[in-house]
């Protein structure tokens, strides 16, 4: 009998082919699974069908390039509780906790069993985000800070529970969920295409090229539709044009979080010809309107790749005489090194993704484990740190930008032309099921669909990196002083909405 259904990025297939086990025989399989250093859990979700849940577990083999999908059946009501993927592996645990708020699921060896999201359709109507159940520890040497929900900069609604030892930070828990759009909901409440792109365009306001392409990749691939070069060239593009600005920014933020007034000045003031070279493009500096599905409303021409190359002229020698003043400055580096750190160990126990696994020595990237679009020409090589900081994290963001602009250099002496930019797609085919993979700039997008039997959506399932690596951030500032926690927070600058789904 088969334990799982072996598929690649972006592959659809039958639902019915998937596997459905019995429940403890799915858990053993992919807690076992996930033991592999080469394989992590990229989506674990259910969905009702009828009076039983549907449970889907997509584990990727990062050495084989492959994803493992298998299923199992609960009782929507009435099963009672059972144990949990959890108590074997640490990495399944927000989305379990997410089975217990939609669903009720109860789980008999849970550590951490609490909201994530407080959905305005959650089991229970009861649970109240102003009664999230904080973890306390009472002394009289102890006290709570408590920051958010209401910030004082231009950010999303979050709020941060510190317990401290004067200074020290002895515990940090997150708590998100103010702003829930309900947006999977609407993937299937929206019928036209145009609608859902433009959902996809606003799961996360940072990641429009990394979520829109992802969305797309999964109404191609349920079509049937293989799109030509010209348009996988384009989205490559506008992926590592996205990386780049977003980490050029993200270098400016952290040099404002230490008071580096120099280094936010030159490094906001090179990420405007970036993203203000997209609104050339395609109108809008976040790229929206640029992707979509079987088009493009904006090819990529020789007069744009000039006008391309004479901004990264520009930008390239401004960026590295900046950041090597930066690096050099050892009021800089006080700031940076050993602060924030997230070991190997429990960056891989959390199922870390993105900038966080790289900086802690866990060489996870989907450009390279499971390419796509123009990657699976390249031979991409994740960039590494070992020491989990925030000067790790640093470090990364700029030699990303790095090795983007050299891609960009190279792909922009060959550009794809005169085929054929514009297709009709057909309707999806019935009864299939798909995950897609992008390595966004903070990590690794992934999203799963499901088609009924008039092939219509029946699920549309999101997850965006930074769901993996909150608790990363609440494990970084433990041991470091309270005045660390901006600059760590902003080392990570994960999404409050992309979790808020």
């Amino acid at each position: 009998m088969n334990t799982y259904s072996t598929i690649f990025n972006g592959q659809a297939v039958p639902l019915q082919t998937i596997p459905v086990l019995a429940y403890e025989s799915f858990l053993e399989l992919n807690t076992e699974l996930v033991r592999s250093q080469e394989c992590h859990c990229v989506n674990y979700y259910g969905f009702a069908i009828g009076e039983r849940i549907k449970l889907i577990c997509c584990i990727a083999d990062d050495a084989k390039h492959t994803i493992y999908v298998s299923s199992a059946e609960i009782a929507r009501v009435g099963s009672g509780p059972i144990a949990s993927l959890t108590a074997r592996h640490l990495s399944f645990h927000i989305f379990e906790r997410e089975l217990q708020e939609n669903f009720g699921i109860g789980y008999l060896d849970h550590p951490w069993l609490k909201p994530v999201r407080y959905a305005f359709n959650k089991y229970n109507p009861e649970d109240r985000i102003e009664n999230f159940p904080f973890y306390r520890i009472h002394s009289e040497e102890l006290h709570e800070v408590g920051v958010g929900p209401i910030h004082a900069g231009i950010i999303e609604p979050g709020h941060f529970r510190f317990i401290c030892n004067g200074e020290q930070i002895l515990h940090l828990e997150i708590q998100l969920g103010y702003q829930h759009r309900g947006v999977e909901a609407l993937f299937l409440e929206k019928k036209k295409l145009l609608q859902r792109i433009t959902l996809a365009e606003s799961i996360s306001g940072d990641t429009v090229v990394g979520h829109t392409s992802a969305f797309v990749n999964i109404w191609e691939s349920l079509c049937g539709f293989r799109p030509e070069e010209e348009l996988l060239f384009d989205r490559t593009l506008a992926l590592e044009l996205e990386r780049l600005a977003i980490h050029t920014g993200d270098l400016s933020a952290i040099c404002t979080d230490i008071g580096y007034q120099l280094g936010s000045s030159v490094f906001g003031r090179l990420r405007t010809p970036i993203i203000n070279f997209m609104q050339e493009w395609c109108g809008n500096r976040l790229s929206k309107g640029l992707i979509r599905a079987g088009k493009t409303n904006f090819p990529f021409t020789p007069q744009i790749a000039r006008r391309l190359s004479e901004v990264l002229d520009a930008f390239e020698p401004d960026f590295g005489e900046m950041y090597d003043e930066m690096k050099t400055l050892p009021t800089v580096l006080a700031r940076l090194e050993k602060t924030g750190v997230v070991t190997a160990g429990q960056a891989g126990s959390i199922g870390a993704v993105g900038m966080t696994a790289r900086a802690s020595g866990i060489a996870r990237d989907i450009r390279s484990s499971h390419p796509f679009a123009l990657f699976g020409q390249l031979d991409h090589v994740p960039v590494v740190k070992r020491h989990g900081d925030v000067y790790s994290r640093t470090q990364i963001r700029k030699d990303e930008i790095l090795q983007s602009i050299g891609y960009i250099r190279k792909w922009l002496q060959n550009i794809p032309q005169g085929g054929e930019r514009m297709s009709e797609l057909s309707m999806p085919e019935p009864g299939l099921f798909v995950v897609s993979l992008i390595e966004g700039w903070r990590g690794e997008i992934c999203h799963c669909a499901v088609t009924g039997h008039q092939g219509e959506l029946l699920h549309y399932k999101i997850k965006d990196p930074s769901l993996h690596n909150w608790l990363a951030v609440a494990l970084a500032v433990r041991n470091n002083e309270i005045s660390d926690f901006p600059i760590c927070n902003k080392s990570f600058d994960l999404s409050y909405c992309g979790h808020d789904l």
